[in-house]
């Protein structure tokens, strides 16, 4: 049995389609990525399994069961939004322990509950403390807790790092990610960020215009890109046309090529004129123009690194030349 499945989904706004004709399945227990561009169809079939949004066509199950018509409430999901949509006039405990009152949980019961998911959320003794008094990490927790403390069995999380600063979105990256291990819920996890997507998804679905152009693991879907725009969405990687690709010796075909599998050589190799550098700290990005075509390449920190307008040579392996469809 599937945790989420869909069959052909539809949803359309008007002569919108923001979702069309989707098939999906996601396994119980699963850490599952929608990573896509904004309008892409990814939040609004996360709204499709949350109840918030009903779909024009196709047929929804969550754990064997229909969802076509079952109102929120009456879901066994949560969701945990990017502004976190805690309520301001009560404090911490009380906005963890809501959703057990409106269920008619006895008080003593949920603030149980409520105290055991803070503990989970590694706030505990916050209870007494109002939002305001929150960090934005702090307050990502407590939306966090509230959502766990019903103990669904799919968390549906709607780009919940978008507000926090880089290194707080990372280390909360690698805390979400224990806690699903530990918890064994199904995590659906909907982000733009494709670092997000690939460092904490067991598999990854990539949206684009209302479809899922291609899903998979992490690794097949960096290493393997199927289409060209999953090619340049995901990572960076230099999108390769096929008569460029057939002057660098390759087949005539449109092929993806990652910067870091490039290494610049002293030997026989590509000849290319380096026409910028940006430095990022852990490796240099160099912009390279060979054959009448811009690529770029990746070169480590504490290898040499040529300055701009230097003539080198490039090379790599076949195996780092992915060749892809010719759809875009």
């Amino acid at each position: 049995m599937n945790a989420v499945r869909f069959q052909q989904v539809s949803r359309h706004f008007g002569q919108v389609r923001a979702v069309d004709r989707v098939d999906l399945e996601i396994a119980p227990g699963e850490f599952f990525a929608m990573l896509g561009p904004s309008g892409s169809g990814k939040t609004t079939c996360l709204r499709l399994i949350a109840g918030f949004e009903q779909p024009t066509g196709g047929h929804i199950e969550i754990f064997g069961e229909t969802a076509e018509g079952v109102p929120p409430y009456r879901r066994n999901v949560n969701t945990v939004f990017q502004d976190y949509a805690l309520f301001p006039h009560l404090n911490i405990l009380d906005n963890v322990a809501y959703g057990l009152m409106v269920k008619g949980v006895g008080k003593s019961e949920r603030v149980r509950a409520a105290e055991q998911a803070l503990e989970l959320v590694k706030l505990p003794g916050y209870g007494a403390r109002r939002p305001g008094q929150l960090s934005g990490g702090q307050r990502q927790r407590v939306a966090l807790a509230r959502a766990l403390v019903n103990k669904p069995k799919v968390l549906l999380l709607d780009e919940p790092l978008g507000a926090l600063d880089l290194k707080l979105r990372e280390q909360m990256q690698e805390e979400l990610k224990t806690l699903q291990r530990a918890l064994g819920i199904t995590f659906v996890f909907v982000t733009h960020d494709q670092g997000e997507a690939l460092s904490m998804a067991d598999r990854v679905a990539v949206f684009n215009d209302g479809h899922i152009v291609q899903h998979g693991t992490p690794h097949d879907i960096y290493q393997r890109p199927k289409t060209r725009f999953v090619a340049d969405f995901v990572g960076s990687s230099n999108v390769i046309a096929p008569d460029v690709m057939s002057s660098l010796g390759g087949e005539r075909r449109w092929a993806s090529l990652r910067p870091e599998a490039i290494r610049l050589t002293e030997e026989s190799g590509v000849p290319a004129t380096v026409k910028a550098l940006n430095f990022l700290g852990a490796a240099t990005r160099l912009s390279v123009e060979t054959n009448g075509a811009h690529l770029h390449v990746t070169v480590p920190a504490g290898l040499p690194t040529p300055d701009a307008g230097t003539s080198v040579r490039l090379a790599w392996q076949p195996a780092d030349v992915h060749y892809m469809d010719d759809a875009a």
